[in-house]
Protein backbone atom coordinates (compact mmCIF):
# COMPACT_ATOMS: atom_id res chain seq x y z
CA UNK A 1 0.00 0.00 0.00
CA UNK A 2 1.58 3.38 -0.87
CA UNK A 3 1.73 6.10 1.54
CA UNK A 4 -0.13 9.78 -0.01
CA UNK A 5 2.57 11.93 1.32
CA UNK A 6 5.26 12.15 -1.23
CA UNK A 7 8.18 11.58 1.67
CA UNK A 8 7.53 8.23 2.43
CA UNK A 9 7.95 6.88 -1.06
CA UNK A 10 10.42 4.03 -2.08
CA UNK A 11 13.56 5.60 -4.06
CA UNK A 12 13.16 5.00 -7.77
CA UNK A 13 9.60 4.23 -7.37
CA UNK A 14 8.48 7.72 -9.01
CA UNK A 15 9.70 9.94 -12.08
CA UNK A 16 11.49 12.83 -11.54
CA UNK A 17 10.47 15.73 -14.27
CA UNK A 18 13.62 17.39 -13.83
CA UNK A 19 16.41 15.24 -13.80
CA UNK A 20 17.34 12.43 -15.78
CA UNK A 21 18.08 9.17 -14.63
CA UNK A 22 21.79 9.98 -13.75
CA UNK A 23 20.78 13.12 -11.55
CA UNK A 24 22.53 15.38 -14.18
CA UNK A 25 19.77 17.33 -14.72
CA UNK A 26 18.13 18.09 -18.48
CA UNK A 27 20.16 18.39 -21.02
CA UNK A 28 20.18 21.07 -23.62
CA UNK A 29 21.56 21.88 -27.16
CA UNK A 30 25.34 20.02 -27.56
CA UNK A 31 25.84 23.57 -29.84
CA UNK A 32 24.19 27.13 -29.60
CA UNK A 33 21.83 28.58 -31.53
CA UNK A 34 24.09 30.70 -33.09
CA UNK A 35 27.16 27.90 -34.01
CA UNK A 36 26.62 26.99 -38.15
CA UNK A 37 26.38 23.78 -36.83
CA UNK A 38 23.29 23.60 -35.47
CA UNK A 39 21.55 24.99 -38.79
CA UNK A 40 19.79 21.82 -40.45
CA UNK A 41 20.44 20.79 -44.10
CA UNK A 42 17.55 21.98 -44.76
CA UNK A 43 17.80 25.24 -43.15
CA UNK A 44 21.35 25.91 -45.09
CA UNK A 45 19.92 25.31 -48.47
CA UNK A 46 17.09 27.82 -47.85
CA UNK A 47 19.36 30.36 -47.14
CA UNK A 48 21.12 29.51 -50.45
CA UNK A 49 18.12 29.45 -52.07
CA UNK A 50 17.55 32.98 -50.57
CA UNK A 51 20.63 33.80 -51.18
CA UNK A 52 20.36 34.10 -54.97
CA UNK A 53 16.77 35.19 -54.96
CA UNK A 54 17.67 38.29 -53.15
CA UNK A 55 20.65 39.17 -55.33
CA UNK A 56 17.89 38.58 -58.16
CA UNK A 57 15.17 40.68 -56.84
CA UNK A 58 17.39 43.53 -57.03
CA UNK A 59 18.59 43.50 -59.83
CA UNK A 60 15.23 42.38 -61.79
CA UNK A 61 12.53 43.48 -59.18
CA UNK A 62 9.49 44.53 -61.52
CA UNK A 63 10.22 41.20 -63.64
CA UNK A 64 10.08 39.23 -60.38
CA UNK A 65 7.59 41.16 -58.11
CA UNK A 66 4.75 38.40 -58.63
CA UNK A 67 6.93 35.09 -58.79
CA UNK A 68 6.70 32.58 -55.75
CA UNK A 69 9.65 30.63 -54.86
CA UNK A 70 9.75 27.18 -52.84
CA UNK A 71 11.76 24.51 -51.88
CA UNK A 72 10.49 20.97 -51.80
CA UNK A 73 12.62 17.62 -50.49
CA UNK A 74 11.66 15.33 -52.99
CA UNK A 75 9.47 16.32 -56.76
CA UNK A 76 6.28 14.64 -56.53
CA UNK A 77 5.49 11.05 -58.29
CA UNK A 78 4.26 11.78 -61.82
CA UNK A 79 4.55 9.47 -64.34
CA UNK A 80 5.99 11.57 -67.21
CA UNK A 81 7.08 15.75 -66.68
CA UNK A 82 6.42 18.63 -68.96
CA UNK A 83 8.59 20.59 -70.14
CA UNK A 84 8.76 22.81 -67.31
CA UNK A 85 10.78 20.68 -65.10
CA UNK A 86 14.81 20.88 -65.05
CA UNK A 87 15.98 17.47 -65.03
CA UNK A 88 19.20 15.93 -64.48
CA UNK A 89 18.73 12.36 -66.40
CA UNK A 90 15.54 11.37 -65.45
CA UNK A 91 15.44 13.26 -61.92
CA UNK A 92 14.03 16.42 -61.49
CA UNK A 93 15.97 19.11 -60.18
CA UNK A 94 13.36 21.93 -60.41
CA UNK A 95 10.16 23.26 -61.70
CA UNK A 96 8.69 25.95 -62.96
CA UNK A 97 4.86 26.64 -62.29
CA UNK A 98 4.23 29.57 -64.65
CA UNK A 99 1.21 31.16 -63.23
CA UNK A 100 -2.40 31.43 -64.71
CA UNK A 101 -3.64 34.96 -64.79
CA UNK A 102 -7.33 35.66 -64.81
CA UNK A 103 -10.08 35.70 -62.13
CA UNK A 104 -8.10 33.25 -59.80
CA UNK A 105 -4.76 34.77 -60.41
CA UNK A 106 -2.26 32.39 -59.56
CA UNK A 107 1.73 33.46 -59.71
CA UNK A 108 4.46 31.73 -61.42
CA UNK A 109 6.10 29.13 -58.96
CA UNK A 110 9.93 27.79 -59.03
CA UNK A 111 10.03 24.97 -57.01
CA UNK A 112 13.35 23.68 -56.16
CA UNK A 113 13.86 20.20 -54.96
CA UNK A 114 16.11 19.86 -51.84
CA UNK A 115 17.41 16.12 -52.10
CA UNK A 116 18.12 15.87 -55.47
CA UNK A 117 20.24 18.86 -55.73
CA UNK A 118 22.41 17.85 -52.82
CA UNK A 119 22.53 14.57 -53.62
CA UNK A 120 24.13 15.85 -56.78
CA UNK A 121 26.57 18.54 -54.80
CA UNK A 122 30.27 17.80 -53.24
CA UNK A 123 30.39 20.38 -50.62
CA UNK A 124 28.53 23.36 -49.59
CA UNK A 125 30.30 25.44 -52.33
CA UNK A 126 29.25 23.48 -55.28
CA UNK A 127 25.68 22.73 -53.92
CA UNK A 128 25.78 27.16 -53.53
CA UNK A 129 26.97 26.87 -57.09
CA UNK A 130 23.99 24.56 -58.39
CA UNK A 131 21.48 25.77 -56.52
CA UNK A 132 22.57 29.52 -57.93
CA UNK A 133 22.56 28.34 -61.79
CA UNK A 134 18.93 25.95 -61.01
CA UNK A 135 17.70 29.11 -60.47
CA UNK A 136 18.61 31.18 -63.07
CA UNK A 137 17.90 28.72 -65.92
CA UNK A 138 14.61 28.76 -63.92
CA UNK A 139 14.22 32.40 -64.24
CA UNK A 140 15.50 32.67 -67.61
CA UNK A 141 13.05 30.50 -68.52
CA UNK A 142 10.10 32.21 -67.26
CA UNK A 143 11.28 35.68 -68.14
CA UNK A 144 11.97 34.35 -72.08
CA UNK A 145 15.89 35.10 -72.20
CA UNK A 146 18.87 33.81 -72.01
CA UNK A 147 20.34 32.84 -68.42
CA UNK A 148 24.07 34.20 -69.53
CA UNK A 149 21.90 37.69 -69.30
CA UNK A 150 20.88 36.86 -65.57
CA UNK A 151 24.55 35.77 -64.25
Amino acid sequence: MTSPNPEHRRPGSGRRAHRDRHGRGLRGRLVPATVPLARTKAEVFDDLVLDTVETLERRFAKELAGVEFAVEDVPPDLNVYDTDVLEDGEVPLARLLPGRPGRQEVPPRIVLYRRPLEFRAMDREDLADLVHDVIIEQVANLLGIDPDELA
